[in-house]
């Protein structure tokens, strides 16, 4: 079983056998360069207000810009950034949204910085041929809508706002857990922390794999790579909420400070 976060080391192994997402901004794609054979999709590109919930960009767009792009439903894809992943990972939840094998969805640990450090680059873009892509929304699949949030308030399940402590300070949902998804990464080696550390983090928080987890940030990017992080250490009974505090508040949820 391949894991969900893999290390530059994996990748460099199965370049021939995997399509790779750059979503850093084409400049950089270009400009800066990029790992072998990958394919640029900039986050933007994936990002909307038309889709079904949140900043989902709509099925039919999705499966055009995918398809695009030379990646097919059968594909295993490894996507990357240079922020800790956390673009990256919005791409790769936003493709199990519409249906893509989250077994065949992996984050590139430690981003193309860490690829940098120890692996060729290039600055030649290949034009892939275009195919085509199907893409429908997952009804069952872990996004929630506001009442969910609602009823997890009251079912005791762990609701998790991953934004920074101030974010949490001056405004939550009530009853809610802060995690900065930047505690899970380390700067120095730009990946995650050990995998004891990262337990260790979780638990402390309340955070455990036998309690649904819900997850929540302000336009759901945030979320994305917490949910994967914890899809990588096991975690089953999750969901995030892809309205987050965006639609919360529109919507007159009530909102606690401390």
């Amino acid at each position: 079983m391949h894991p969900k976060v893999v290390p530059p080391s994996w990748l460099a192994d199965r370049l021939d056998e995997v399509r790779v997402v750059d979503v850093r901004d084409a400049w950089e794609f270009e400009g800066i360069g990029h790992v072998p054979g990958a394919v640029n999709v900039p986050f933007d590109t994936f990002r909307g207000d038309d889709g079904e919930a949140g900043k989902l960009p709509g099925a039919a767009a999705f499966a055009e810009l995918v398809g695009e792009a030379g990646i097919s439903n059968d594909d295993r894809v490894v996507a990357y950034d240079d922020h800790h992943g956390v673009f990256a990972a919005r791409f790769l939840v936003t493709a199990e949204l519409y249906g893509h094998d989250p077994a065949k969805l992996h984050l590139l640990d430690g981003d193309f910085s860490a690829w940098q450090r120890g692996f060729e680059t290039t600055s030649e873009a290949e034009v892939p041929d275009t195919v085509s892509y199907e893409a429908a929304f997952d009804t069952e699949g872990p996004l929630v809508p506001m009442s969910a949030v609602e009823d997890a308030i009251e079912s005791g399940a762990v609701l998790v706002d991953t934004r920074e402590p101030w974010e949490f300070e001056e405004g939550h949902i009530p009853g809610a857990v802060q995690l900065d998804w930047q505690e899970v990464v380390d700067d120095e080696t730009r990946g995650l922390r050990p995998e004891a550390e990262l337990r260790e983090l979780f638990e402390s928080k309340g955070i455990v794999p036998e309690k649904r987890i819900l997850l929540y940030c302000n336009t759901a990017r945030r979320i994305s790579h917490t949910y994967l992080v914890l899809r990588h250490l096991g975690y089953e009974d999750l969901a995030f909420y892809e309205g987050s505090l965006t639609e919360w508040e529109e919507e007159g949820g009530e909102l606690v400070t401390e």
